[in-house]
């Protein structure tokens, strides 16, 4: 066998400029692998790259790890597999698909005359899979650059390959036009090849969580599963479900079933049976298929198997689950007590809370750090020179309150003669945001409907340039704030386009927005290249608290005022009025306090730091890597802030601010996590997974009938339905439950962290 070669670091970075979603290859596999404490293990996290480009530093950590393959994830790419032995008939069929689907310039071989042709999709579905025929779409993947493991030899592209042509420039499929090939295909394969399959959306689709099912329940709903001559996959895949439905106690109930088949070899299925280990595949496999034929499970059947089951009467067991309390479901994110913290920080927060009529206050607080991060821009800095910019985003849902912080913060500025601090509501380009930084180095700009906003700076592929920049200037100036922001330079410098650099910019976001509209404007590529990982995001905890009915005309409290004018001379170190936070040039350096850290302090940090490090260990390969890098930095300048607060003059990050401001910034990250999971999708389909997974999850351990969940996603048509129904079925996401109602028990769908252990 040939030596296996670096191909990652020698075709990566080139794939990715052509548009390609790499991704590492276990060497001398075919499936994708990664390289971890010293040794080649299993990615299961790989299929998020079908939904998102793979980056350049992906590529370059991956070109790090030793031999490491090239495999491409499908989404937009398209690979039309032919796995035929035949010469003659593997070319008629690659003749067929260039006829219906395009004349691809793409054609890998591995084992000849074994052959795949890559075609790209506008929209991503999932392909069907009839051996010896395949469309590997959404959440497959191929091997493009490696050491073939039977030949020894590295894969061919005996034309072009995607190293010479770009992933845009690939004729375009879709779903209807591969299932007609595929049948038109099969019609070409001589008899003893044809498959016979199991035709179900979820036959293909992988799945990574367990399900006990009964002996009565399966053997019921193995009746309705027909085994005409299946082909072997769909042969495989009912003997591992039945496997890991009810174990050893299936093998006979297998055998029956697989003797219904004119193929079946007794010595085989037992042998087979004997092999099977089945770890993410179970009943919910079985009971989906049955009831696709017309299944309908009889109330008194018992259909999950980890419930305690009465000897004496067959419907004990699930009566006894239906009058049970379900378990709550493990939460994913520590709770945490706000707490609101002295000093000015708190001050305005009781203000905002005691003037608002509906009090809000986990967005009162982000509103407030912002403000007085903005005030003490230029005028702070920690030892290791972090700055007090920040960025927030607060989620509530419309008419729950969430303007009154941003109105108290401007009325609190103009009182103060401090609104030279405040930008413009909106930001109509990137040029713009840096001419108002230019003009005032240390800015908060406050937004409402951030989610819209985002929408448009986002949006690489349909945006104007002028509207992607102002996330790029963003994401730059956040890291620039301790040192020189050096602006673009023109080709014409006549005056008007000289270039304008930026001596330690302060900026401070504060956006607001409806959950479900920031959630959706977001995509992969977001959280991957860290521009999310910038923000703090909030969400109220009470989305409509109580109205206070005591509100009216206010008055800002004097003492409030006076803080934040000395805030803003940076602890009476610099002149005051509206002249404070500039200089005559903003390239001119400044001289920032420079605010210490005792000894608890640090150790507090010493330890988050130890702790990021090894759960960005853990996520190694996951779009969360970004996030969790950057708690201990937002963390910092949230201790910063809280410290400045409480002393402006002589302020110190005390043990106290470094505990609450690490407990608040984490907080906030592991709710983003779960919150990117749940809702982040970069195509339709992924989308409408998500949509129904929430839906589900939403109606909480009770569980959703087949009727009321039609109700809740009419955005869907039937079939895309029972396809997303039958994936998280397959992905363990799901389950299938009954649920007493006033006459008979129903059969209702409920997420599978509502199921009791």
């Amino acid at each position: 066998m040939e030596a296996a070669q670096d191909f990652m670091a020698r075709f990566g970075a080139r794939l990715v400029d052509n548009g390609y979603p790499a991704i590492p290859i276990w060497p001398g596999s075919k499936k994708p692998g990664r390289f971890q404490a010293g040794a080649w293990c299993d990615y299961p996290a790989w299929t998020r790259h079908c939904d998102r480009p793979t980056t350049l530093i992906e590529v370059e950590t991956w070109a790090t790890w030793p031999d490491a393959a090239i495999g491409l994830a499908c989404g937009t790419l398209v690979g039309i597999d032919i796995d035929v032995l035949d010469p003659d008939i593997a070319h008629r069929l690659e003749r067929l698909a260039r006829d219906m689907l395009g004349d691809t310039p793409l054609l890998r071989i591995g084992k000849a005359p074994k052959r795949l042709l890559v075609y790209r999709a506008d929209v991503p579905f999932s392909g069907p899979k009839r051996a010896p025929l395949e469309i590997l779409a959404h959440g497959r993947q191929f091997v493009a650059f490696a050491i073939h493991p039977d030949t020894g030899q590295p894969y061919v592209w005996p034309e072009d390959s995607p190293l010479t042509v770009a992933l845009d420039d690939l004729p375009v499929v879709t779903e209807d036009s591969v299932r007609a090939w595929l049948e038109a295909a099969i019609a070409l394969l001589p008899t003893e090849l044809r498959p016979a399959t199991l035709e179900s959306p979820a036959a293909s689709m992988p799945s990574t969580s367990p399900q006990r099912g009964t002996l009565a329940a399966v053997r019921s709903a193995l009746a309705h599963i027909p085994n005409a001559d299946l082909d072997y996959d769909s042969w495989v895949r009912i003997g591992m479900a039945v496997k890991g439905a009810i174990g050893e106690e299936g093998a006979s109930l297998f055998a029956a079933w697989s003797a219904m088949s004119a193929k079946d070899v007794p010595a085989t299925t037992a042998n087979a049976w004997a092999s099977f280990r089945p770890t993410t595949i179970g009943a919910g496999t079985i009971y989906h298929f049955a009831m696709e034929r017309g299944w309908q499970p009889d109330p008194v059947l018992v259909l999950d198997g980890s419930t305690p089951q009465d000897e004496v009467h067959p419907a004990a067991g699930l009566l006894a689950k239906l009058a049970a309390t379900p378990a709550e479901p493990t939460p994913t994110v520590q709770p945490f007590d706000l707490t609101i913290p002295d000093g000015v920080l708190g001050d305005m927060v009781t203000y905002m809370l005691a003037t608002a009529r509906r009090p809000q206050p986990e967005l009162s607080l982000g509103a407030s750090l912002c403000a007085i991060g903005a005030l003490m821009g230029r005028k702070y800095r920690t030892e290791s020179n972090l700055r007090s910019n920040l960025y927030v985003i607060a989620l509530a849902d419309s008419g729950s309150g969430k303007n009154h912080s941003r109105e108290i913060i401007n009325e609190l500025f103009f009182e103060a003669g401090l609104a030279q601090y405040l930008g413009g509501n909106k930001i109509a380009s990137g040029a713009g945001l840096l001419t108002a930084l230019h003009r005032q180095p240390a800015m908060l700009l406050q937004i409402d409907e951030f989610g819209m906003f985002l929408e448009g700076i986002a949006d690489r592929k349909r945006s104007p340039r002028h509207l992607t920049e102002i996330l790029d200037n963003m994401t730059e100036l956040y890291t620039s704030a301790g040192g020189v922001f050096l602006g673009a330079e023109y080709a014409n410098r006549d005056g008007k386009n000289e270039r304008r650099d930026i001596n330690q910019p302060c900026l401070c976001v504060y956006g607001t927005t409806a959950p479900t509209r920031f959630w959706n404007a977001l995509q992969s590529a977001n959280v991957v290249d860290g521009s999310l990982a910038r923000f703090i995001v909030i969400a109220s905890g009470n989305q409509y608290p109580d109205e206070n009915n005591d509100t009216g005309i206010r008055s800002a409290p004097p003492a409030l005022i006076k803080s934040l004018k000395l805030i803003a001379t940076g602890g009476g170190r610099m002149a005051a009025g509206n002249l404070s936070g500039l200089t005559a040039d903003p390239t001119t350096a400044v001289d920032p306090m420079t605010v210490p850290m005792d000894a608890r302090a640090k150790a507090i940090f010493r330890d988050l730091s130890r702790d990021i490090t090894v759960r960005l260990r853990e996520a190694l390969g996951t779009p969360f890597t970004p996030i969790l890098a950057r708690i201990s930095e937002n963390a910092t300048r949230v201790a910063l802030i809280r410290a400045v607060s409480s002393d402006p003059v002589t302020p110190v990050i005390r043990a106290d601010d470094a505990e609450w401001a690490i407990q608040f910034v984490s907080t906030c990250a592991d709710r983003t996590m779960v919150e990117i999971d749940r809702h982040v999708a970069d195509n339709d389909i992924e989308r409408n997974h998500k949509r129904i997974m929430e839906i589900i999850r939403g109606s909480g351990p009770s569980g959703i009938s087949k009727t009321k969940l039609t109700q809740d996603s009419r955005f869907l048509e039937a079939r895309p339905r029972n396809e997303i129904l039958a994936t998280l079925m397959e992905a363990g996401m799901i389950t299938l439950a009954m649920r007493a109602t006033a006459t008979k028990p129903v059969m209702v769908y409920m997420a599978c962290e509502w199921r009791a252990p």
